[in-house]
């Protein structure tokens, strides 16, 4: 009954945002969708092929979602973990292609990227969220089947494998990223030259404006306080990028944060088994790829402000807008003086 009073709500909220969309800008083609549990637009410059590249992308998602999903019965993510401590599951070069991406930055990160704790995200039951807090011998029973390092690749056989028995994996925090960047690809391949692509949060820019300026992209303020209060933090000029935020703000256990106040979110750090709580309330990555500011994102949530901070000033090409919870907010060197309309609440700390 609960799944279809869900899916029932779905329905009307896709309706009302269809039904409540403006009239599309002269010029532009405009669409919605609903993919990894989120809503997602699309904006894209009219072009004599436009129309054709954003229906294969929009049929792309939905190929990944299949793929990657680990709620969808037939997808690989649910035999590679129905087959955990069992046998390898051969999967579609897709889904290799972003685990193999997810380890890399699991070992870059050193563990604070991990797409195996869904077995802790299945204890806490986010984003309903069970009304106690898992006790400690809950938690670690879970973390024994939590570790990257148990996933073995057999590149020449695209083939995966989760070591032990219960064990389990979610590509939530790097497949939605990777299909951001296949968008990309197909509208520029169908000459696309002017996009603004919101998958549900994970932000894709094609180009500059038909005007000619970088895009104007708000960041959202993780600590709104009511209608009246502004909607963004920072705003940050993009083009040609991937603009990707991960904050505690974005699914918490409600029934807990109703009796407590304690934020008990979806970002767990892999070596605790609770959710990350390291001073940090949102890490905003800017970067070329989504795949990569996907990951990033929730690495440097993770490792906190500091760790996060020296890891992004290390790779090239990579920004970064981290905020805690004095409301400061932490730049990397490359976004220094290029954020405007800072959120009066929040200030930018120089380090």
């Amino acid at each position: 009954m609960k799944k279809k009073l869900t899916y029932l709500l779905i329905l009307v909220m896709v309706f009302l945002l269809l039904a409540s969309c403006s009239k599309p800008k002269s010029g532009r083609i405009e669409e919605n969708l609903f993919a990894f549990d989120t809503f997602m637009s699309f904006s894209v410059a009219e072009g004599r092929n436009a129309r054709e590249g954003l229906k294969k992308a929009i049929d792309r998602i939905q190929q990944i979602e299949q793929r990657m999903s680990a709620t969808l019965p037939d997808s690989d993510i649910s035999r590679i973990n129905e087959n955990a401590g069992i046998q390898p599951v051969k999967v579609n070069p897709d889904t290799f292609f972003v685990i193999k991406k997810a380890l890399e930055y699991a070992e870059l990160s050193e563990g604070s990227f991990d797409i195996s704790t869904l077995p802790i995200s299945r204890l806490w039951d986010l984003p309903a969220g069970r009304p106690v807090i898992p006790d400690d011998e809950e938690i670690r029973q879970a973390l024994a089947f939590v570790g990257y390092k148990k996933i073995k690749l057999d590149e020449e056989e695209q083939t995966v494998f989760l070591e032990n028995k219960g064990m389990a994996i979610d590509l939530g925090g790097i497949a939605k990223g990777y299909a951001g960047d296949e968008v990309v690809r197909i509208l520029k391949e169908h000459d696309v030259e002017h996009a603004l692509i919101n998958l549900g949060g994970n932000i894709m820019v094609i180009n500059r404006k038909e005007t000619g300026s970088p895009w104007r992209i708000g960041i959202q303020n993780p600590r709104k306080k009511n209608d009246a209060d502004k909607n963004h933090i920072a705003v940050v000029q993009a083009e040609d990028c991937a603009i990707v935020t991960s904050g505690d703000y974005e699914r918490y256990n409600v029934e807990i944060f109703k009796q407590t106040g304690e934020r008990y979110h979806h970002i767990f750090d892999p070596e605790t088994g609770y959710p990350a709580k390291n001073g940090v309330i949102s890490v905003t990555i800017i970067t070329e790829k989504g795949i990569d500011a996907d990951a990033l994102s929730t690495a440097l949530f993770v490792m906190g402000a500091e760790k996060g901070l020296e890891l992004a000033n290390r790779l090239e090409g990579v920004e970064a807008m981290i905020v805690n919870e004095e409301k400061e907010i932490f730049l990397s060197g490359g976004l220094k003086g290029k954020v405007s309309d800072i959120h009066p609440d929040y200030s930018i700390v120089d380090r």
